[in-house]
């Protein structure tokens, strides 16, 4: 047997490589547009910039040294000059589908990019292979401007695996009502009548306000809001703000809340401050034709009957008193219990500067 030729032997430790195979190279060579590598074989590889990056004005000298070990697949052994034509984005996007199937089949959860909104979803990229988000599996609620998303990292599984059709189709949406349920399950499970808790206003409404609690909405009723008088949630609260409120009462799936906080209650001392007989100083707040509210402090209104206002006859509280004024009357009836007091500024008239006419509790209590 012969001896075989440094040549043959040279050929003989060079191994194979056929198109579609991944291969590990080394450079040897790069230029701005173009990296040259060892792959072991007889030949050498060529790498363009588009087959390294989908970035068309990527300067390959900056991401790329010599030395450097690069994946790549084979696109072409022989481009016609006896170089092989090699992807580094082709390899990335044959692992990243060996990796999307196994997650197809596992139902497993996945994290990518929005690279792209478009008409009816989301393009979403993995180890450079792209999942379409249909809009109507981007979320569990109805999303009218999917833009927020772009650039974000968005979880989703993947429901649909043909990558020789190239499609690929990703939901979110199970992954949100999941979520959901996860978190509604632990709040009913931990919430109790009487906790305080810091919830985001979700939306608002002319009776009252949906605070997301995290898993659950409570209602907070406009009458709830606070110890004072509230004319409008929308003046008080904005969409997206934290709110502290008490849990007032669980009722199956409905939540109702309150920011009537008990320590905060002007009415605990009421029966000192506020005893039959005193004199106290108000505002008027508003007026009806029965009377005016007078608010002696804050979340504490008292009636001042219109038959109460004046010793003259007085035909409707507008024509002797206006909204802001600061009036003095007395005290005439207390009911701590129903939060109702009723003045009288009558009552503070000297009998000597006219006759005082007998208080009318019954009347000065009717709202």
């Amino acid at each position: 047997m012969s001896e075989m030729s440094f040549e043959q032997m040279l050929e003989e430790s060079l191994k194979s490589v056929h198109a579609g195979e991944i291969v590990t190279g080394t450079v040897i060579s790069v230029k701005p547009d173009e990296i040259a590598l060892n792959i072991g074989y007889k030949s050498d590889g060529i790498m363009t910039r588009s087959d390294y990056s989908a970035d068309n004005q990527l300067d390959l000298t900056t991401v790329v040294s010599v030395g450097d070990e690069i994946e790549c697949k084979v696109k072409k052994v022989n481009d016609g000059e006896g170089q092989v034509v090699l992807s580094h984005r082709d390899a990335l996007q044959s692992k990243a589908s060996e990796e999307l199937r196994k997650a197809f089949e596992e139902n497993a959860i996945l994290t990518g990019k929005v690279v792209q909104v478009v008409k009816g979803g989301l393009n979403v990229e993995v180890d450079g292979a792209r999942i379409f988000v249909p809009a109507s599996l981007v979320s569990d609620s109805f999303e009218r401007d999917l833009n927020k998303y772009q650039g974000q990292d968005i979880q989703f599984v993947i429901t649909e695996f043909n990558p020789a059709k190239r499609r690929i189709i990703g939901d979110r949406k199970q992954i949100m009502s999941a979520m959901k349920k996860e978190q509604h399950d632990k709040l009913f499970s931990e919430l109790k009548e009487g906790d305080i808790r810091t919830g985001v206003v979700k939306n608002l409404t002319d009776f009252g306000a949906f605070i997301d609690l995290g898993g659950a909405d409570g209602l907070l009723h406009i009458s709830e809001m606070s110890w004072g008088r509230i004319e409008n949630p929308k003046k008080l609260f904005k969409p997206g703000q934290e709110v502290e409120v008490l849990v007032k009462e669980i009722s199956g799936e409905r939540i109702a809340l309150t920011r009537k906080f008990p320590n905060e209650n002007p009415w605990k001392d009421a029966e000192s401050k506020y005893a039959v007989g005193e004199i106290v100083t108000g505002r008027v707040a508003r007026m009806t034709d029965f009377g005016a509210f007078i608010e002696l402090d804050k979340g504490i209104d008292a009636l001042l009957h219109v038959s109460q206002i004046s010793k003259d006859h007085v035909n409707k509280p507008s024509d002797v008193l206006e909204p802001g004024q600061e009036i003095e009357a007395r005290v005439v009836d207390l009911d701590v219990d129903n939060h109702k007091i009723s003045l009288s500024i009558k009552a503070l008239i000297p009998e000597e500067e006219g006759d005082v006419a007998d208080v009318d509790v019954e009347a000065a209590s009717e709202e």
